[in-house]
Protein backbone atom coordinates (compact mmCIF):
# COMPACT_ATOMS: atom_id res chain seq x y z
CA UNK A 1 0.00 0.00 0.00
CA UNK A 2 1.10 3.65 -0.99
CA UNK A 3 1.88 5.02 2.25
CA UNK A 4 1.33 9.07 2.22
CA UNK A 5 4.01 11.36 2.98
CA UNK A 6 3.72 14.40 1.45
CA UNK A 7 1.59 17.31 1.53
CA UNK A 8 1.38 21.22 -0.14
CA UNK A 9 3.48 23.94 1.34
CA UNK A 10 3.02 27.74 0.63
CA UNK A 11 4.87 27.31 -2.31
CA UNK A 12 1.97 25.15 -4.09
CA UNK A 13 4.98 22.28 -4.06
CA UNK A 14 4.98 19.14 -1.92
CA UNK A 15 7.39 18.92 0.69
CA UNK A 16 8.60 15.12 2.95
CA UNK A 17 7.11 15.17 5.96
CA UNK A 18 7.99 12.07 8.88
CA UNK A 19 6.17 9.62 7.98
CA UNK A 20 5.44 9.27 11.49
CA UNK A 21 3.33 12.41 11.57
CA UNK A 22 -0.26 11.91 13.32
CA UNK A 23 -3.17 12.27 11.04
CA UNK A 24 -4.27 15.54 12.56
CA UNK A 25 -0.87 16.88 11.92
CA UNK A 26 -1.42 15.91 8.66
CA UNK A 27 -4.87 17.67 8.52
CA UNK A 28 -3.42 21.15 9.83
CA UNK A 29 -0.89 21.41 7.32
CA UNK A 30 -4.00 20.64 4.82
CA UNK A 31 -5.64 23.99 6.01
CA UNK A 32 -2.57 26.59 4.32
CA UNK A 33 -3.30 28.61 1.52
CA UNK A 34 -1.71 26.42 -0.83
CA UNK A 35 -4.47 23.86 -0.67
CA UNK A 36 -8.25 23.36 -0.30
CA UNK A 37 -10.66 21.18 1.28
CA UNK A 38 -13.54 20.38 -1.18
CA UNK A 39 -16.14 18.31 -0.22
CA UNK A 40 -18.18 15.91 -3.36
CA UNK A 41 -21.06 13.75 -3.22
CA UNK A 42 -23.02 16.19 -0.54
CA UNK A 43 -20.07 16.42 1.81
CA UNK A 44 -19.33 12.38 1.64
CA UNK A 45 -16.10 13.06 0.41
CA UNK A 46 -13.66 15.57 1.41
CA UNK A 47 -10.70 16.20 -1.31
CA UNK A 48 -7.70 18.31 -0.77
CA UNK A 49 -6.49 20.04 -3.79
CA UNK A 50 -4.20 22.60 -4.81
CA UNK A 51 -6.22 26.38 -5.08
CA UNK A 52 -3.65 27.31 -8.09
CA UNK A 53 -3.89 24.78 -11.29
CA UNK A 54 -5.99 21.95 -12.35
CA UNK A 55 -9.12 21.26 -9.85
CA UNK A 56 -11.22 18.56 -9.99
CA UNK A 57 -15.25 18.95 -10.24
CA UNK A 58 -18.00 18.17 -11.83
CA UNK A 59 -16.26 15.74 -14.15
CA UNK A 60 -14.82 13.58 -11.82
CA UNK A 61 -18.23 12.95 -10.13
CA UNK A 62 -19.87 12.00 -13.36
CA UNK A 63 -17.17 9.93 -14.02
CA UNK A 64 -17.36 8.29 -10.60
CA UNK A 65 -20.68 7.86 -11.14
CA UNK A 66 -20.72 6.43 -14.68
CA UNK A 67 -19.34 2.94 -13.47
CA UNK A 68 -21.50 0.26 -13.48
CA UNK A 69 -22.69 -0.65 -9.52
CA UNK A 70 -21.54 -4.50 -9.82
CA UNK A 71 -17.95 -3.52 -10.44
CA UNK A 72 -15.44 -4.55 -7.83
CA UNK A 73 -12.49 -3.91 -9.61
CA UNK A 74 -11.61 -0.17 -11.29
CA UNK A 75 -8.63 0.91 -12.55
CA UNK A 76 -8.64 5.05 -13.06
CA UNK A 77 -5.58 6.30 -15.55
CA UNK A 78 -4.72 9.52 -14.69
CA UNK A 79 -5.76 9.90 -11.39
CA UNK A 80 -5.28 13.31 -10.26
CA UNK A 81 -5.21 14.18 -6.08
CA UNK A 82 -8.24 10.97 -6.16
CA UNK A 83 -11.35 12.78 -6.37
CA UNK A 84 -12.88 10.49 -8.97
CA UNK A 85 -11.83 7.23 -6.81
CA UNK A 86 -12.69 8.54 -3.70
CA UNK A 87 -16.34 9.05 -5.33
CA UNK A 88 -16.18 5.64 -6.81
CA UNK A 89 -15.47 3.41 -3.69
CA UNK A 90 -17.90 5.67 -1.82
CA UNK A 91 -20.61 4.44 -4.22
CA UNK A 92 -19.34 1.11 -4.36
CA UNK A 93 -18.33 -0.12 -1.15
CA UNK A 94 -17.62 -3.14 -2.59
CA UNK A 95 -14.69 -1.65 -4.81
CA UNK A 96 -11.25 -2.06 -4.81
CA UNK A 97 -9.26 0.48 -6.63
CA UNK A 98 -5.95 1.45 -8.55
CA UNK A 99 -4.64 4.84 -9.09
CA UNK A 100 -2.32 5.58 -11.84
CA UNK A 101 -0.89 9.41 -11.85
CA UNK A 102 2.53 10.29 -13.50
CA UNK A 103 3.02 13.05 -11.02
CA UNK A 104 4.78 12.25 -7.81
CA UNK A 105 3.45 15.01 -6.30
CA UNK A 106 0.08 14.78 -6.97
CA UNK A 107 -0.39 10.67 -6.42
CA UNK A 108 1.10 11.93 -2.31
CA UNK A 109 -1.91 13.95 -2.22
CA UNK A 110 -4.19 11.51 -4.00
CA UNK A 111 -3.22 8.98 -1.14
CA UNK A 112 -3.56 11.85 1.44
CA UNK A 113 -7.39 11.64 0.04
CA UNK A 114 -7.33 8.03 0.54
CA UNK A 115 -6.38 8.31 4.06
CA UNK A 116 -8.33 10.59 4.52
CA UNK A 117 -11.74 9.44 3.45
CA UNK A 118 -10.98 5.87 5.08
CA UNK A 119 -10.24 4.44 1.69
CA UNK A 120 -6.82 3.20 2.01
CA UNK A 121 -7.76 -0.54 2.39
CA UNK A 122 -8.79 -0.43 -0.61
CA UNK A 123 -6.84 1.00 -2.74
CA UNK A 124 -3.22 1.21 -3.57
CA UNK A 125 -1.67 3.79 -5.87
CA UNK A 126 0.97 3.44 -8.94
CA UNK A 127 3.33 6.32 -10.34
CA UNK A 128 3.27 5.59 -14.10
CA UNK A 129 2.93 7.38 -17.01
CA UNK A 130 -0.20 6.10 -18.52
CA UNK A 131 1.20 6.36 -22.25
CA UNK A 132 4.46 3.49 -21.37
CA UNK A 133 4.90 0.42 -23.15
CA UNK A 134 3.19 -2.39 -21.78
CA UNK A 135 6.35 -4.23 -20.52
CA UNK A 136 6.68 -1.08 -18.54
CA UNK A 137 3.05 -1.29 -17.05
CA UNK A 138 3.62 -4.82 -16.28
CA UNK A 139 6.94 -3.83 -14.45
CA UNK A 140 5.50 -1.33 -12.45
CA UNK A 141 2.59 -3.75 -11.40
CA UNK A 142 -0.31 -2.36 -13.60
CA UNK A 143 -1.86 -5.85 -14.61
CA UNK A 144 -3.23 -6.58 -17.83
CA UNK A 145 -6.66 -7.72 -18.51
CA UNK A 146 -7.90 -7.40 -14.96
CA UNK A 147 -10.35 -4.74 -14.41
CA UNK A 148 -13.77 -4.92 -14.68
CA UNK A 149 -13.58 -1.02 -14.91
CA UNK A 150 -11.30 1.38 -16.45
CA UNK A 151 -11.96 5.28 -16.69
CA UNK A 152 -9.84 8.06 -17.15
CA UNK A 153 -10.45 12.45 -17.36
CA UNK A 154 -7.58 12.97 -19.96
CA UNK A 155 -6.02 15.97 -20.40
CA UNK A 156 -8.12 17.85 -22.58
CA UNK A 157 -6.51 19.92 -25.09
CA UNK A 158 -3.74 19.36 -27.89
CA UNK A 159 -0.73 20.83 -27.01
CA UNK A 160 -0.40 22.15 -30.23
CA UNK A 161 -3.35 23.96 -29.84
CA UNK A 162 -2.29 27.07 -27.61
CA UNK A 163 0.46 28.59 -25.45
CA UNK A 164 1.08 25.88 -22.27
CA UNK A 165 -0.21 27.10 -18.83
CA UNK A 166 3.04 28.22 -16.95
CA UNK A 167 1.76 26.40 -13.92
CA UNK A 168 3.53 22.85 -14.67
CA UNK A 169 0.97 20.59 -13.34
CA UNK A 170 -1.70 22.35 -14.76
CA UNK A 171 -0.30 22.08 -17.96
CA UNK A 172 0.32 18.54 -17.21
CA UNK A 173 -3.35 17.88 -15.96
CA UNK A 174 -4.61 19.50 -19.28
CA UNK A 175 -2.53 19.32 -22.44
CA UNK A 176 -1.24 16.69 -24.16
CA UNK A 177 -0.35 16.08 -28.03
CA UNK A 178 -3.01 15.21 -30.60
CA UNK A 179 -1.44 11.24 -30.60
CA UNK A 180 -1.81 11.34 -26.81
CA UNK A 181 -5.09 10.19 -26.69
CA UNK A 182 -4.91 7.14 -28.79
CA UNK A 183 -1.78 6.06 -26.65
CA UNK A 184 -4.73 6.14 -23.51
CA UNK A 185 -7.04 4.30 -24.85
CA UNK A 186 -4.71 1.28 -25.75
CA UNK A 187 -3.87 1.38 -21.83
CA UNK A 188 -7.60 1.32 -20.79
CA UNK A 189 -8.02 -1.46 -23.22
CA UNK A 190 -4.82 -3.34 -22.39
CA UNK A 191 -5.40 -3.20 -18.51
CA UNK A 192 -9.33 -4.01 -18.88
CA UNK A 193 -10.65 -7.79 -18.18
CA UNK A 194 -12.50 -9.40 -20.98
CA UNK A 195 -16.20 -8.25 -20.92
CA UNK A 196 -14.81 -5.40 -18.64
CA UNK A 197 -16.28 -1.45 -19.45
CA UNK A 198 -13.63 1.17 -20.13
CA UNK A 199 -15.36 4.64 -19.58
CA UNK A 200 -13.43 8.56 -20.91
CA UNK A 201 -15.07 11.88 -20.01
CA UNK A 202 -13.76 14.05 -22.35
CA UNK A 203 -14.63 17.77 -24.27
CA UNK A 204 -17.33 17.05 -26.80
CA UNK A 205 -15.30 18.36 -29.85
CA UNK A 206 -12.62 15.00 -29.29
CA UNK A 207 -15.38 12.82 -30.01
CA UNK A 208 -14.09 12.13 -33.62
CA UNK A 209 -10.48 10.89 -32.10
CA UNK A 210 -12.55 8.74 -29.18
CA UNK A 211 -14.20 6.64 -31.44
CA UNK A 212 -11.83 6.10 -33.07
CA UNK A 213 -9.40 4.83 -30.60
CA UNK A 214 -12.35 2.90 -29.00
CA UNK A 215 -13.43 1.23 -31.93
CA UNK A 216 -10.25 -0.29 -33.04
CA UNK A 217 -10.17 -1.97 -29.44
CA UNK A 218 -13.90 -1.50 -28.11
CA UNK A 219 -17.80 -2.73 -28.98
CA UNK A 220 -20.72 -1.91 -27.26
CA UNK A 221 -19.74 1.62 -27.64
CA UNK A 222 -22.11 3.96 -26.05
CA UNK A 223 -21.90 7.36 -26.08
CA UNK A 224 -24.06 9.73 -23.32
CA UNK A 225 -23.52 13.75 -24.72
CA UNK A 226 -23.62 16.34 -21.15
CA UNK A 227 -25.09 19.60 -22.18
CA UNK A 228 -25.66 22.79 -19.55
CA UNK A 229 -28.88 22.99 -19.57
CA UNK A 230 -31.66 22.25 -22.03
CA UNK A 231 -31.61 22.74 -26.09
CA UNK A 232 -27.50 23.89 -25.42
CA UNK A 233 -25.13 22.23 -27.26
CA UNK A 234 -23.14 19.36 -25.62
CA UNK A 235 -19.98 20.68 -23.96
CA UNK A 236 -18.73 17.07 -23.01
CA UNK A 237 -19.12 13.30 -23.87
CA UNK A 238 -19.11 10.51 -21.39
CA UNK A 239 -17.93 7.53 -23.77
CA UNK A 240 -17.49 3.66 -22.75
CA UNK A 241 -16.84 0.72 -24.85
CA UNK A 242 -16.91 -3.04 -23.44
CA UNK A 243 -13.82 -4.93 -24.21
CA UNK A 244 -14.65 -8.28 -26.26
CA UNK A 245 -17.96 -6.91 -27.56
CA UNK A 246 -19.48 -6.79 -30.88
CA UNK A 247 -22.63 -5.15 -30.17
CA UNK A 248 -23.15 -1.90 -32.26
CA UNK A 249 -22.58 2.15 -31.43
CA UNK A 250 -25.48 3.52 -29.22
CA UNK A 251 -26.01 7.24 -29.01
CA UNK A 252 -28.06 7.89 -25.99
CA UNK A 253 -30.06 11.09 -25.19
CA UNK A 254 -28.13 14.22 -23.50
CA UNK A 255 -27.42 14.44 -19.72
CA UNK A 256 -28.99 17.76 -19.11
CA UNK A 257 -27.45 19.41 -15.98
CA UNK A 258 -28.61 22.15 -15.08
CA UNK A 259 -32.68 24.03 -14.60
CA UNK A 260 -33.37 26.33 -17.89
CA UNK A 261 -32.33 29.25 -16.29
CA UNK A 262 -28.91 27.76 -15.49
CA UNK A 263 -29.17 28.54 -11.55
CA UNK A 264 -29.18 24.90 -9.91
CA UNK A 265 -28.98 21.19 -11.14
CA UNK A 266 -32.00 19.50 -12.34
CA UNK A 267 -33.49 16.90 -10.21
CA UNK A 268 -31.81 14.12 -11.46
CA UNK A 269 -28.17 15.57 -11.64
CA UNK A 270 -28.77 16.74 -8.38
CA UNK A 271 -29.03 13.40 -7.03
CA UNK A 272 -25.79 12.37 -8.78
CA UNK A 273 -23.59 15.16 -7.41
CA UNK A 274 -24.92 14.15 -4.03
CA UNK A 275 -24.01 11.04 -4.11
CA UNK A 276 -27.92 9.47 -3.85
CA UNK A 277 -27.93 8.01 -7.58
CA UNK A 278 -25.36 6.19 -10.02
CA UNK A 279 -25.90 7.55 -13.71
CA UNK A 280 -27.41 4.68 -15.28
CA UNK A 281 -26.91 4.68 -18.89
Amino acid sequence: MHKPHMLCNAGNRCVNLLTDMSQNAKEDMMKTSACTRDSFLGGRVLIAQPREGFRAGMDSVLLAASVSPGSERILELGAGVGAAACCVMKNLPAGEMVLVEKQSEVLELASFNLQRNGFSKRAMTICLDVTVRGSEREAAGLKTDHFSSVIANPPFFDTASGTPSPDTGRATARQMGADQLELWVRTAAASASPGGETIFIHLASALPNLLAAFANRFGAITVLPIVPRPDGIASRVLVRGIKGSRAPLKLLSPLVLHTQDGRRFNTKTDRIFRGESALLW
